[in-house]
């Protein structure tokens, strides 16, 4: 804790030295019209340090801030996470009701066949309402990154349908979490924003392998062709907006995984008869 206030005190001390042979330099120059040369070099020491020591203080700056980003992303998007809990704890009664209706079938339904057809329509009908699609988010070890997918999803335009499938709970990456939460987020953006009347279902995947995060986002739309698929990435290029104003946000966002030694690719999948793109981030 006392580190940084000595290195400061340290950092003050070089710097009055060094100003004080900067001035015992110029008055031995000008009385006596030489220079000591031992004292230029243990000035030239002093500069080396200071130097240095901007440089310390830069660097302890950019981890501060880091710090500090990391802070604010966690303070932004925990509450959301928070608000998930509360409304599964809400809706624990609710789930308590249709295991008692589930239970109690067999006093109004007397034969086998028709119970079972009966359980098994009321459990389908339980599991399509959606209730507990965003469960295996509570599961997952980076509670920043899964209170911003919830907020993602619960903002989603209503006319979207997306299906939320999670293969890890142990979320490992070796990137900061402001950076993860830009790298997803623009692609969640992106692929909201590719959503029409026509074409309105999302699949996100996320996973974890080697110590690296595995992120993939797949949203309906025509079939295109390679050369097509790889202008996504192009600055500037939009199947929005023709003006320029837009189609900077994957090219950004490649870079941005590039810096960091990851990988983001596109490409084409066809799901049960409909054609998708995809966009993968291994990082």
């Amino acid at each position: 804790m006392n580190k940084l206030p000595i290195n400061r005190l340290i950092y003050r001390v070089i710097c009055t030295l060094s100003v004080l042979m900067v001035i015992y330099l110029v008055i031995d120059l000008k009385i006596s019209g030489t220079l000591n040369y031992k004292l230029i070099i243990a000035f030239a020491l002093f500069v080396i340090l200071i130097i240095w020591g901007i440089w310390d203080c830069t660097r302890q700056y950019s981890v501060v801030k880091r710090q500090e980003e990391e802070l604010k992303m966690y303070q932004l998007y925990i509450h959301p996470l928070e608000e998930l809990v509360k409304e599964i704890r809400i809706k624990q009664h609710e789930f308590d009701n249709h295991t008692n209706a589930i239970l109690n079938m067999h006093l109004t339904i007397d034969n086998y066949d028709e119970l079972v057809e009966a359980q098994s329509a009321y459990v389908t009908s339980v599991v399509k309402s959606g209730e507990r699609k965003y469960l295996p988010l509570l599961s997952i070890s980076d509670k920043v990154l899964a209170g911003f997918l919830y907020s993602k999803l619960v903002t989603a335009p209503k006319n979207v349908k997306t299906e939320l499938y999670i293969h890890s709970m142990e979320i490992i990456s070796p990137v900061s979490e402001s950076h993860l939460i830009e790298i997803i987020g623009t692609l969640v953006d992106n692929a909201y924003e590719a959503c029409d009347e026509k074409y309105r279902h999302i699949n996100i995947c996320l996973d974890s392998q080697n110590d690296h995060l595995m992120f993939e986002i797949q949203n309906e739309y025509p079939c295109l062709k390679l050369d097509e698929l790889g202008k996504f990435f192009d600055p500037g290029y939009s199947t929005k907006a023709r003006d320029g104003s837009r189609g900077y946000g994957l090219y950004q966002t490649r870079k941005l995984v590039e810096r960091f030694g990851g990988e983001l690719t596109i490409g084409s999948v066809e799901i049960d008869g409909e054609n998708y793109i995809s966009f993968k981030v291994v990082i």
